[in-house]
């Protein structure tokens, strides 16, 4: 097993595999982005800012591996009528901070903003994210994203 000092975690390291996964996002490659997750992940978005726990309160996305492996898989066969057409989407992620949680863990906190264009119309989102990301051979792999 390697030490955290034979890792050297980095920042821009941790940087590269977020904008890897905005950018994959912003392809819509599904399975490029499934790809990325550790088959023990969870990708919790909740329903309102106050929400503090997962198990009390509504969310608007709290999915395991097996829920995003249907999420994908509807996304990639066209079953997700309401997303069509396709948005033509860009997302920048910012102000990304880093700190090792023990030996196999990393929690990364960056920040984002979205625009999306679909049917002649602009959204505008922004938000925070917190990742949990294992480190695997020269990357990650994310055990746990909250936005």
């Amino acid at each position: 097993m390697t030490t955290p000092e034979e890792r050297r975690i980095t920042r821009t390291a941790v940087e590269d595999f977020l904008f890897e996964e905005a950018a994959l996002a912003d392809a819509h490659d599904y399975a490029g982005r499934l790809a990325l997750w550790d088959e023990d992940g969870r990708f919790w978005a909740p329903a309102n800012d106050d929400d503090a726990d997962e198990r009390l309160h509504v969310s608007l996305l709290n999915d395991d591996y097996e829920g995003l492996k249907v999420r994908v898989a509807a996304l990639s066969e066209g079953l997700a009528h309401a997303l069509a057409p396709r948005a033509r989407i860009s997302r920048t992620i910012s102000n990304v901070r880093c700190r090792m949680i023990d030996d196999s863990l990393v929690e990364a906190r960056a920040v984002f903003d979205l625009t999306s264009f679909r049917r002649h119309t602009f959204e505008f989102f922004a938000g925070r994210l917190v990742y949990r990301l294992r480190p695997e051979c020269e990357s990650f792999r994310i055990v746990r994203k909250d936005i």
